[in-house]
């Protein structure tokens, strides 16, 4: 299974103190293990990119060899620089459909929390656009918001602990629940997709 995880800095693995620590590099072992089959996960992060920017890229690598599922890493550098509302949520829409027009699944990736968030309400705006947008259209969406900020209420230190230095960007304590948490979300969803990949091959083959 290939799987092209998009997004920005938390996709490119800023604060992991190794390319093996980013959450794309944790989530192929730990999906592979829970799917019991290779897979292969395609860090195509940027850091500092707003949607717009990922969207261009997005619609050229699905021009390309498309990939079995694309996660994409949405929101949080649009929510902090002071993006319009309105045109977030259009061009998340946009990422949608270009991966339903490519005949690709998408699983959504909301904003990180973080201790410093300048504008709670406005910023939950932006994590609940993602939510709305990927409920229109269907697409799983996996609440980092949510998690995160149950760190930080179960205990500060242990979100310090999951946070990098910047207090802002994950450590690789950080990424790797993530990756955890976010294998144990897809594998229900894609173990129905593979089976029923074996079976069309198994079919082909008798014919």
């Amino acid at each position: 299974m290939d799987i092209l995880a998009i997004g920005s800095s938390s996709t490119q693995g800023v604060g992991a103190s190794a390319p093996n620590f980013t959450y794309p590099a944790q989530l192929q072992i730990d999906l592979a293990a829970a799917l019991r089959q290779k897979v292969v996960v395609e860090n195509a992060g940027v850091g500092g990119e707003t949607v717009a920017s990922t969207l261009v890229r997005l619609k050229t690598l699905l021009n390309g060899e498309k990939p079995d599922l694309v996660i994409w890493q949405v929101g949080t550098n649009d929510a902090v620089s002071g993006e319009d509302e309105a045109t977030f949520r259009a061009e998340v829409e946009q990422g949608l459909r270009l991966a339903r027009d490519a005949g690709v699944p998408l699983v959504l990736l909301d904003q990180q929390y973080f201790p410093a968030i300048k504008d709670v309400d406005r910023y939950e705006r932006f994590v609940r656009i993602v939510h709305e947008v990927g409920a229109e259209y269907h697409d799983p969406i996996f609440p980092r918001y949510a998690l995160m900020k149950a760190w930080g209420a179960e205990s500060p230190a242990l979100l310090r602990a999951m946070l990098w230095k910047d207090g802002f960007h994950m450590s690789d304590r950080g990424y790797g629940c993530l990756a955890l948490d976010l294998a144990a979300d897809m594998a229900p969803l894609l173990t129905p997709r593979l089976n029923m990949a074996a079976t069309r091959a198994s079919v082909s083959v008798v014919k």
